[in-house]
């Protein structure tokens, strides 16, 4: 764990936010011309979702935006980032624009700004209209024009409102949990498709980006998980191991949109299922960007496993350590390092860490312990605390890392875990609709309004 120095500090420019994804939290689904979206028909799958768990109510964020946007300026939030529901926007995914879709947004970035709270918008985060999915989705190669033509309705609407914009969340989960593994919408299982898939993605990427820079004017990046690879030891066959993890996860969409080139190790991951990128498709990829969104919550200890498709690695439990309800080691260390070797391999691109939370068992608010009005969570208190320091940690190092989005402002629809996991600083009853702070949400209140000196000298 990081220590706590006897001095701690962040600038007075430090972004302090709070993160959520439509599908997650607004509800509503189809309310006012929306179309569907292929999660709403993945957790209307059964046995998809835990529970049968689907969004169509979730946290009734689409009608209590107003209430939740109280609750962030009573933590102080300076930012607020967000995801766009792309078939509310373009219920057919393209074509036809829904005015009613896009009239709820602009209500919602002229109340944020209204409240001193910058909007962060992310185009894609997972909710590809169930329309588009039917003419093949990111298999299509037609869908980089799609979604470009999708930014430029809400560049035109927005940008001149907006500061912030990511093209797409966490490729990498679009392309590992919803066409190699199938455990995710759209809940396909091929070695072949995740390869197209991961392609296109960063071509829409790219074509996002330059129908910004012809649009707009302030920022654009792309938001990325990354989870930082440990050789389980020094043998051969565990860092080679984990060079195929790191380069499937962490560098397989990075590399392409910074570098402008691909892993060498992904042939190796892929097999036959690897189709080399042609350079026109890596030179659209490649776009100067303005920022790069790092979203961390834990690491991994590899270790060579040659039946595990189609790595050949598998993670390694540590049993002495902390983990978190959805089993991921509590490991702050991981995070500095990681802002760190991004600095190393892609240079000074400015950062921020766009998602960083923990889910531990909340009691319901009538049995929980709770300490003046609040929800008592020492462990998600704890994991915040601690992963603070890791962001204090590398600004010292030198990294440029300009702001802190929590994960996530409100308990939420975990996509293929339901309800069962809760993130939020903000505990939700599902049943009432009922907002109660939680002690982290104090706790980060402290932070944002001393800049982080309340955890110094511990």
């Amino acid at each position: 764990m990081p220590s706590s120095p006897a001095s701690i500090e962040f600038p007075p420019d430090f972004v302090w936010g709070a993160a959520t994804a439509a599908y997650q939290v607004e509800g509503s689904p189809l309310a006012d011309g929306a179309g569907p979206s292929i999660w709403h028909r993945f957790s209307h799958t059964p046995g998809r979702v835990r529970d049968g768990d689907t969004g169509d109510v979730a946290c009734d964020h689409y009608r209590r935006w107003p209430e939740d946007i109280a609750l962030m300026r009573q933590l102080g939030l300076t930012s607020y980032r967000f995801s766009i529901a792309w078939s509310r926007i373009l219920p057919e995914g393209r074509g036809r624009v829904n005015p009613a879709g896009l009239a709820h947004y602009e209500r919602v970035v002229d109340a944020l700004l209204e409240a001193g709270i910058a909007p962060n918008i992310t185009l894609y985060h997972w909710d590809l209209p169930a329309a588009l999915d039917d003419r093949g989705g990111w298999l299509n190669p037609d869908i980089a024009d799609w979604f470009a033509d999708y930014a430029a309705v809400l560049f035109k609407a927005l940008g001149d409102r907006v500061p912030m914009w990511a093209t797409l969340n966490e490729p990498w989960v679009v392309a590992d949990g919803g066409y190699l593994h199938g455990v995710l919408a759209p809940g396909h299982r091929s070695a072949f498709e995740a390869v197209i898939a991961a392609r296109h993605l960063m071509r829409a990427h790219g074509s996002a980006v330059l129908a910004y820079r012809t649009l707009a004017r302030q920022q654009i990046g792309l938001v990325v998980n990354i989870e930082p690879k440990y050789p389980a030891s020094d043998s051969a066959a565990d860092r080679a191991a984990t060079a195929r993890a790191d380069a499937q996860m962490n560098r397989q969409f990075l590399d392409p949109a910074l570098l402008g080139q691909t892993p060498p190790e992904m042939p190796e991951v892929y097999g036959e299922a690897w189709v080399e990128w042609r350079p026109e498709e890596l030179a659209l990829a490649h776009q100067p960007l303005d920022f790069v969104g790092i979203n961390y919550y834990t690491r991994a200890v590899v270790r060579d496993e040659p039946g595990a498709w189609p790595l050949r690695a598998a993670p390694v439990r540590q049993a002495r350590a902390m983990h978190t309800e959805t089993g991921w080691e509590v490991y702050p260390a991981g995070l500095s390092d990681t802002l760190a070797w991004f600095q190393r391999r892609y240079g000074n691109t400015p950062l921020y860490v766009t998602e960083n939370g923990s889910a531990f068992y909340d009691p319901p608010v009538a049995d929980a312990p709770c300490r003046d009005g609040l929800l008592d969570d020492p462990l998600r208190q704890h994991y915040l605390r601690e992963h603070v320091l890791a962001l204090h940690a590398a600004r010292a190092s030198g990294v440029d890392l300009r702001g802190y989005y929590a994960w996530s402002l409100l308990d939420n629809l975990e996509w293929a875990h339901g309800y069962s996991k809760r993130f939020g600083l903000v505990h939700v009853d599902y049943a009432t609709q009922q907002r109660t702070l939680k002690g982290t949400a104090a706790l980060y209140a402290k932070v944002i309004a001393t800049g982080g000196r309340c955890l110094g000298g511990r």
